[in-house]
């Protein structure tokens, strides 16, 4: 924080600042009634009738009254994460859309809007990759009128947490109502350690261009696996499904996966286990016979999506040399 020379806090932002990462400091009274600072930084998103909102890296927003301010600065920007590949914003954006594809899109300026039945979140919401080439509220009646034709509740993308992310867009949406109902993070790292993973766990790990019956079974994302979701699964640069079997050779297979291979990219997808398989080596087999393919086709780096909640699929990526790279928010419009 900054502090004069006389030893007293000095508020050293303004609402020329909104756009810029900062540092502030308030007066936050506890349930006793005790004064005590708090301290937040993230993008100042906006500064408006006397109230800042200011977004953290992991999509949180803060409402803070500019009458509680005691100190405030520009700080620099996050630092740069030195683990895994070099990576912007944007090619991970679009690497990642073209590994998802939706059914149907349309742009809207900088803006994709993306429907595929209700089939996740992913593929029936707006990815926004700058500006839509309109005022945000005529662009928002857009993005929710599109939706409504189709049945569809309006859905948006927005990502924080890295440079070129969307910060602002964050606290426009939460200003108008939208709310955030998932947050995942984009985790990203070296392909090699992930193909040298032990993968001898006495099941063979199959690969095919397409996902059979038992793999379908397995999946857990939908109850009924329609047209509209084969088209997402199997559309891709270069989609591969891997299988171990279950012991029921009718029944659900007992591990899955998806990578999808799109230059120096592998991505990782639907990598689930039978629940009474789990702590087997089951989806690091799957992972690491997925990477081996990857690798054979000239990728190098690795990416996957996971929600913040899913400890056990944290850790073992954590294992296998991920990091964080960003985050994203799926950002429901009002009803």
């Amino acid at each position: 924080m900054e502090i004069t020379a006389g030893g007293r806090f000095e508020v050293r932002i303004t609402p020329t600042d909104v756009g810029r990462r900062v540092s502030v400091r308030r007066l936050n009274p506890d349930r006793e009634g005790t004064e005590r600072f708090t301290d937040t930084v993230g993008v100042l998103a906006s500064w408006n009738e006397g109230v800042l909102l200011i977004t953290a890296r992991d999509g949180r927003i803060a409402r803070i009254a500019e009458s509680d301010l005691v100190a405030g600065k520009v700080v620099p920007p996050a630092p740069a994460r030195r683990r895994g590949p070099a990576a912007g914003f944007r090619e991970l954006a679009q690497v990642g859309a073209r590994a998802w594809q939706p059914v149907e899109s349309e742009p809207l300026g900088e803006w994709t809007l993306r429907a595929a039945g209700g089939f996740t979140r992913r593929a029936n919401s707006v990815l926004p990759l700058g500006e839509p080439g309109t005022p945000l509220d005529d662009a928002l009646a857009r993005v929710t009128s599109w939706y409504a034709e189709r049945g569809l509740p309006a859905y948006l993308q927005a990502a924080t947490g890295a440079e070129g992310t969307q910060e602002v867009l964050c606290a426009e949406l939460t200003a108008r109502g939208w709310v955030r109902e998932v947050s995942a993070g984009v985790r990203i790292g070296a392909l090699a350690p992930v193909g040298d993973q032990a993968a001898d766990v006495g099941h063979q790990v199959r690969l095919s261009r397409d996902y059979d019956r038992a793999w379908a079974r397995r999946y857990q994302r939908v109850a009924s696996l329609g047209p509209h979701v084969r088209q997402v699964l199997t559309a891709g640069p270069s989609v591969w499904f891997a299988t171990v079997a279950g012991a029921d050779a009718d029944g659900p297979a007992a591990a899955i996966g998806r990578c999808v291979v799109d230059g120096r990219w592998a991505g990782f997808m639907a990598v689930e286990t039978d629940p009474q398989a789990r702590r087997r080596g089951l989806a690091t087999a799957v992972m690491a016979t997925l990477a081996r393919q990857a690798l054979a086709e000239g990728a190098s780096a690795a990416w996957l999506q996971v929600e913040e909640d899913n400890e056990g699929a944290l850790a073992l990526y954590e294992r296998m040399g991920f990091s964080l790279h960003h985050s994203y928010h799926h950002y429901r419009g009002p009803r």
